[in-house]
């Protein structure tokens, strides 16, 4: 919400542009914080939040277009890494973590992992692309209401619909649930098998 009312606002304020790069400079001062030479990460990361800094009138004026690496970026990255997965020789993401929850899969829940990480590719990349479009040719409170209010309920929607497939389409033991997923996950992450990029 506090993204939406920054990125929609008329009157560009040091707030808004703080809205606009929090996530980044946490996500960040996080991997430094964790990095096995967190002592010079901490000073590159202070040192980027000094240039920030200095750009910071820069910054005020067009956050906005912070607002929208942040968003198109992220969904395009998203669906580069599951199209990726798509390759000749590889294994698609969703197999990947199919096969965490199942082991072995069969050859129908090996062909629905396959589409099901092609639906996810090409969702990402309509989301990125949707992003950009409406950026360009929108206002850019239009933008942000898509971006920042429709993007939870579009995502839900997304996961229910895949949900539905894959009932619909898979035998009662090929399925599993998003909780026995999430369980399989993080055994697996635990013992160091999840194997997931």
């Amino acid at each position: 919400m506090l993204s939406h009312l920054a990125a929609s606002s008329k009157l560009h304020s040091l707030p808004g542009a703080l809205v606009a790069l929090a996530p980044a400079l946490l996500l960040a001062f996080l991997l430094a914080w964790r990095s096995e030479r967190r002592l010079p990460m901490l000073a590159l990361w202070l040192a980027g939040c000094a240039t920030l800094y200095g750009l910071k009138d820069w910054l005020i004026a067009h956050y906005h277009w912070v607002f929208l690496l942040e968003h198109a970026g992220t969904y395009s990255l998203l669906g580069a890494s599951f199209g990726l997965t798509l390759r000749q020789g590889e294994t698609p993401m969703i197999s990947r973590f199919a096969s965490i929850v199942h082991g072995s899969l069969t050859p129908a829940l090996t062909r629905y992992t396959r589409a099901a990480t092609w639906a996810w590719t090409a969702y990402f990349g309509a989301i990125a692309g949707l992003s950009l479009l409406l950026f360009w040719l929108a206002p850019v409170a239009i933008w942000s209401a898509f971006a920042y209010l429709l993007g939870i309920p579009l995502l839900v929607l997304m996961f229910a619909g895949e949900y539905a497939a894959r009932c619909y389409l898979l035998p009662p033991a090929d399925r599993a649930g998003p909780l026995e997923a999430i369980r399989a996950y993080r055994q697996a992450s635990a013992e160091g098998k999840a194997g997931l990029p």
